[in-house]
């Protein structure tokens, strides 16, 4: 059986998965159009894609895959009018995603003399990156509360009111889809019940957080650092929230190596699978760690906070990718948008924690490096 793919040219390795299965059309995913679908049997995405009936119109697409968790792109109920069949990547990134979350919270808490221990973190939204969260953080230390209203109304326990939530959290991280119900979730309303100080995080979609509150919570010291990935009307970026953050960068939390690898591996089967092929890509070569020696956080940090914040930059430096990102700031409104997406599109190789190995690890920081960080300690 052969097809003609479509694909995002930003999926990693997707002209080598799917090469055997027929031939791999790259396009820039901004610039898939109609006449590209109506000769394709497979079409391929990412988030910046809608795949949408004006998409799909006169095509013979018989296999819609978006290698994101997210599918609010994707109108699904078409698809299964059509007959389409539609796979995505849930879960795919969720590692990258909390490591950039832990990383984030690691360098705030040395930048604001704030040690994480006895800090409450208030999770809203506990589907993959959410839980995995929440199973991570208290080994830093942190005290960890969950909202996630539809999880609860399926009989699963252990989560709190939203306004329980807020009122309580000193650090608020989001980890929604975007929906009806939490398009500005974060809101004047629900900012004003932050206890001052407070700290926001912001890895799921731009529109869950009302960038002119959140402005405003930061002007009256209601919100101390705020840290965004991503933003209302990517990729055109309010520069006056972009220099009020306390980090920012352009919606790549989820972007590490292994994470992309994964969820080209989730397409991959997923068409497998559906239409009964044999495997025949061998992708667990290119997930094998890469990193030669073991890390080594320098002997003159002591401070445990400040050892995590350090050893964190050694696999992954989260201010490089806050660097980048204000650059855009100088650039003409014209320009700002080509800017965000070159970010995207050339973002720098970066792995999971889980890859690496670091020697040396005090014996009273060794639950937080295995069991928060995911690193492995060398023997």
């Amino acid at each position: 059986m052969r097809f003609e793919v479509v694909a995002d040219v930003n999926i990693p390795c997707i002209r080598k998965a799917f090469s055997r299965q027929g031939r791999v059309h790259l396009r820039r995913g901004e610039e898939i159009v109609p006449a590209d679908c109506r000769r394709a049997d497979l079409l391929l995405v990412r988030s910046v894609t809608p795949v949408t009936e004006a998409l799909l119109a006169g095509s013979r697409v018989r296999f819609v895959g978006s290698a994101t968790a997210g599918t609010e792109h994707v109108d699904t109920d078409l698809l299964s009018a059509r007959g389409i069949a539609f796979a995505h990547a849930p879960g795919s990134n969720a590692g990258s995603v909390v490591e950039y979350v832990l990383t984030a919270l690691l360098d705030l808490s040395v930048r604001f003399d704030r040690p994480l221990f006895g800090m409450t973190l208030g999770i809203i939204g506990c589907g993959h990156i959410g839980s995995m969260l929440a199973m991570r953080a208290p080994a830093l230390g942190l005290n960890v509360l969950r909202n996630d209203p539809p999880l609860q109304a399926r009989g699963e326990r252990g989560f709190v009111a939203l306004p329980e939530l807020l009122s309580a959290a000193d650090i608020v991280t989001l980890h929604v889809p975007l929906t009806r119900d939490t398009r500005h979730l974060i809101s004047d309303e629900t900012l004003a019940q932050l206890r001052p100080g407070s700290w926001l995080i912001n890895t799921s979609r731009g529109a869950v957080a009302d960038g002119s509150a959140v402005k405003k919570a930061i002007r009256r010291g209601q919100l101390q650092a705020v840290v965004l990935d991503v933003w209302e009307d990517e990729p055109h970026i309010d520069v006056e929230l972009l220099e009020q953050a306390t980090l920012a960068t352009p919606h790549i939390a989820g972007y590490s190596f292994d994470g992309k690898i994964a969820g080209t591996v989730m397409l991959y089967q997923a068409v497998v699978d559906h239409f009964g092929l044999e495997a025949q890509w061998g992708y667990e070569a290119l997930l094998e760690p890469d990193m030669p020696r073991p890390l080594q956080v320098p002997a003159e940090v002591h401070r445990p906070e400040k050892w995590l914040r350090e050893l964190a930059r050694l696999v992954y430096d989260l201010e490089a990718d806050d660097r980048r990102m204000r650059r855009g700031a100088e650039l003409s409104l014209s320009r700002r948008a080509a800017y965000f997406r070159h970010l995207r599109a050339t973002y720098p190789r970066r792995r999971a924690f889980e890859t690496f190995r670091v020697r040396d690890v005090p014996a009273a920081l060794q639950h937080a490096v295995t069991a928060g960080l995911a690193l492995c300690i060398a023997q």
